[in-house]
């Protein structure tokens, strides 16, 4: 088809864009009006857009899209988003389960992962990077909680009886001494069998 109007194409709507509606980003032109989010249709501007081949998106969504998933990549200070992407148009496939080797000669290194010790509310194998040492024993973070609570742990906040970890408040009131003047509010009186 002939370009009789001799405009550059618009990258989204493949119209004519003319030199008063026109916004160029990496060597395209675009309508004002099609200079848009290809997810989220917000305006961009030159500091909001972030171009992947042919498609133009904001850096929210980009990020969203494009950028590294997992634990850590959160939206703000020490967030963890479950949002897989899939209004994204992101498909993920499960990983194949672990399969220890059928090699009779592992090296030392294999034998040394495959011997790590476990954590003692899970049962797993703790690593190096999920590692935790509290009341003698390695834990993974997310299971070093009070087993009564369930608050969060740390080395300074912990009593440990019977191979389980509590919060100091748990563990004074299930461990700690009873009777008058301990531990129920002023001078309560508490009754224990």
């Amino acid at each position: 088809m002939p370009n009789w109007g001799g405009g550059k194409k618009c990258g989204v709507c493949q119209r004519t864009v003319y030199f008063a509606e026109e916004v160029q980003c990496e060597g395209s032109s675009f309508h004002k009006s099609c200079f848009l989010c290809m997810v989220c249709k917000k305006n961009l501007d030159s500091t909001t857009v972030a171009v992947h081949g042919e498609e133009i998106y904001c850096r929210s969504c980009y990020g969203k899209k494009y950028g590294p998933k997992g634990y850590g990549y959160g939206q703000g200070a020490g967030t963890l988003s479950t949002d897989k992407g899939e209004s994204l148009g992101i498909r993920h496939e499960e990983a194949p389960g672990h399969r220890p080797t059928t090699n009779p000669n592992a090296s030392k290194f294999a034998q040394k992962i495959g011997g790590s010790e476990r954590c003692p509310r899970c049962g797993q194998a703790v690593y190096a990077a999920e590692k935790v040492i509290g009341a003698g024993k390695s834990w993974h973070k997310s299971c070093f909680r009070c087993a009564k609570c369930g608050k969060g742990l740390e080395s300074t906040t912990l009593a440990d009886k019977d191979g389980e970890i509590y919060c100091k408040g748990c563990y004074a009131k299930n461990f700690g001494p009873k009777g008058f003047g301990f531990g129920q509010g002023a001078g309560a009186l508490v009754h224990s069998e």
